[in-house]
């Protein structure tokens, strides 16, 4: 499955629409994360992209999630239902729901505004440098996945 592009303003406008459409009591049909957590799960991509909240994986690690998890991250595949994730993207703590959703569309629409020249060859904590559709693919495939998990 190709992914639509999050450069394209009406791909992201789509994708803004689902997620204010999730409330705090929207429950999911698979997993444990509340729907706070979710938002605040998916906004931890970002933050590897616009924060310095996160370390670099180190040479040999990024040549191992290169070679075995970017095809399956940046691939046309989607996620499995209860696949498991990258510990530094566990959220278990109680999140403000109305600030996660705000912070998430925020990220989103930052992306799709940036475009894809600002995402080509940009490099990725965990991946090194990733392709604009790489980069599109990821965070459209994430997003998707979990929005799929709540329903929406």
């Amino acid at each position: 499955m190709k992914y639509p592009s999050v450069f394209d303003a009406s791909t992201t406008e789509s994708l803004v629409r689902r997620v204010q459409s999730l409330t705090p009591a929207t429950t999911p049909q698979w997993g444990t994360m509340n729907a706070a957590q979710m938002l605040a799960h998916v906004c931890v991509s970002y933050e590897f992209v616009f924060t310095d909240k996160h370390k670099p994986a180190n040479a040999l690690m990024q040549w191992l999630l290169t070679r075995f998890l970017k095809p399956m991250v940046v691939g046309d595949r989607p996620y499995p239902k209860n696949s498991r994730t990258a510990p530094s993207m566990i959220v278990a703590d109680k999140r403000d729901f109305a600030a996660e959703r705000q912070r998430l569309i925020d990220y989103m629409w930052r992306v799709q505004q940036m475009g894809e020249k600002e995402f080509e060859g940009r490099m990725s904590l965990s991946f090194g440098p990733l392709t604009a559709q790489e980069w599109s693919t990821l965070y459209h495939k994430h997003l998707d996945h979990h929005l799929q998990q709540f329903g929406v």
